[in-house]
């Protein structure tokens, strides 16, 4: 049954419900989580949110350490209006009833420091910042009147008004989305007057990576077929220190820790950091996660550590109780022992292009957090700046939609078409979608990931296409399932990637290439990697 709203938003992670908080005030909100609302990378944030509020701190600070991190592919303009809107964002924060952590005895925020930062400027709340904040902003969504939450519910396409077959025009705008309910499996229309991606990144394109289970670049995946660009996909962030443990794959160790004095350690106990960039283990995240790939290539060995042990062990409890008793419950004492870490994928600098308040290529269409690329970022994320995009750029697409939403359309009264009903369904076939799921992923792990070449770029192009084309016939014959959606929108992210790899001839921030080995940073602007749907016919499927 076709369902009609204002705003239709795609994920419940901290940018979505944020813009549903400033939205709702004037419109019908419907915010849908593909699995359960307290799913969402935000809550897995552990460090905090960079933003500047020490009067030893400046704006021209921040924007000078963003940019020195995005290696000359950040827009200055983009990076000093979100910098500067940080103490407001911060503020409404604030307002919701968010408790960041102050100094004992004192209102004074009590500020951490992580690598690229020149100041201490992370506001946290203790080692669980993401999840503090996601849980206030999704309690206070869940008491207004205008939103609407729905869990268990898998975006499967956008509608389009080109594909409706009744309006010949050469114009394009969103409509809305079909959603797939996961318990019932039924799909569905959904129309809106805006759609919003707030559906996260995709680091389980990768075999190892620190997201939940559910990133895997949904919302790229479907604005790309709908005909929105894509930029700098090849900018995966690969965060340094993710445990290294067969119980605990995803689980991240904080940079924060990094930032309080941590020192990371070959497994002869020899600190390394100093080999590879001046600030050692304060360096940007891209050059700590090659420092460590490179440590771990030299010696053979598996892992490194971070090592805490020379801090005073109630400071390492209290300051970071979740990872202490993560570890421990692990057989780590982080107080006495060194904790074993390895480089993950983390963080999607790209995505699905937008201008500075998130609106794409599609009218009504509009795409922020991680989902999106906006120009903060350029070639590595500076560490700490995600959460501080997600709530500007969702309080500034509300902004935007605002004056919008009064007016009438010749759609708003659509009868969309039902979604295609497809009975062949053979649990075998799932079977073979788990396989191709994970070729997927060890494919982008061994040839896309922390170090590449063309060579090895190509290899993973060629395999890609034939997988797609696997999976195009699947896709096609079988009923929808939420295995095959993803594995879907997977595969064509992960090409995606492939391709904005190989258009970059350099060796730039995260990108690096072996037949490229000079890095380029600030000092030498780039330019950014933009795929469209119309210069790469097929790419779409």
């Amino acid at each position: 049954m076709q369902t009609d709203v204002d705003f239709l938003i795609l994920g419940t992670g901290v940018a979505g419900l944020n813009f549903a908080l400033k939205a709702c005030e004037y419109g019908k909100v419907l915010l849908v989580a593909k699995s359960k609302f307290q799913k969402a990378n935000s809550r897995l944030a552990q460090g905090g949110i960079a933003s500047v509020t020490a009067s030893s701190d400046s704006f021209e600070n921040h924007l000078k350490d963003t940019l020195t991190a995005g290696a000359g592919l950040c827009s200055p303009s983009v990076v000093q209006s979100i910098v500067e809107e940080g103490p407001a964002r911060i503020q409404d924060l604030i307002d919701y009833g968010v408790k960041f952590d102050s100094q004992p005895g004192s209102a004074d925020y009590s500020l951490t420091q992580e690598g690229g930062h020149s100041d201490r400027r992370i506001l946290h709340i203790s080692d669980h910042t993401g999840e503090g904040i996601h849980q206030v902003l999704l309690e206070t969504a869940m008491k207004h009147p205008n939103i609407e939450l729905i869990e268990d519910h898998l975006a499967v396409e956008l509608i389009t008004l080109q594909n409706l077959s009744e309006f010949k025009t050469s114009s394009n705008q969103c409509l809305g989305a079909y959603l797939l309910n996961k318990n019932s499996m039924d799909t569905f229309p959904v129309v809106a007057k805006a759609t919003i991606l707030a559906t996260g990144g995709a680091g389980k394109t990768y075999l190892y990576t620190s997201n939940w289970e559910g990133a895997t670049g949904d919302g790229l995946a479907m604005a790309f077929r709908a005909g929105a660009r894509v930029a700098n996909l090849e900018f995966m962030q690969f965060h340094p220190t993710c445990l290294y443990h067969p119980n605990a794959r995803n689980f991240l160790i904080s940079e924060a820790l990094r930032g309080e004095g941590g020192e990371l350690v070959n497994h002869e106990g020899r600190a390394f950091m100093s080999t590879y960039h001046k600030l050692k283990n304060l360096a940007p995240r891209d050059i700590v996660a090659r420092g460590i790939d490179a440590e771990m290539k030299k010696t053979g060995a598996d892992c490194v550590f971070l090592d805490m042990t020379h801090l005073n062990p109630h400071f390492l409890e209290t300051r970071f109780p979740t990872i202490h008793s993560k570890c421990l419950e692990l057989g780590i004492n982080i107080t006495k022992e060194p904790i074993p870490v390895v480089p993950a994928a983390h963080y999607l600098c790209g995505g699905v292009l937008t201008n500075d308040h998130g609106e794409t290529d599609l009218k009504n269409l509009y795409a922020v957090g991680e989902t999106a690329c906006t120009g903060l970022h350029g070639a590595n994320r500076l560490a700490s700046n995600s959460l501080l995009e997600c709530l500007v750029l969702s309080h500034r697409a509300a902004e935007h939609i605002k004056p919008l939403i009064s007016k009438t359309s010749p759609f708003d009264v659509l009868k969309i078409p039902s979604w295609p009903h497809k009975n062949k369904q053979d649990p075998d076939e799932l079977i073979v979608i788990g396989h191709m799921w994970e070729e997927v992923r060890h494919l982008m792990w061994n040839y896309v990931g922390i170090v590449r070449s063309n060579r090895r770029l190509k290899r993973a192009s060629t395999r890609l296409q034939n997988i797609k084309r696997e999976i195009a016939e699947y896709y096609s014959n079988t009923k929808t399932h939420p295995d095959l959606v993803e594995l879907r929108n997977i595969a064509l992210v992960a090409d995606l990637t492939v391709q904005c790899a190989l258009l970059r001839a350099e060796s730039r921030g995260i990108h690096y290439n072996l037949d490229y080995p000079e890095l380029k940073g600030e000092e030498s602007p780039g330019k950014n990697t933009i795929i469209s749907p119309q210069d790469f016919i097929g790419y779409g499927f």
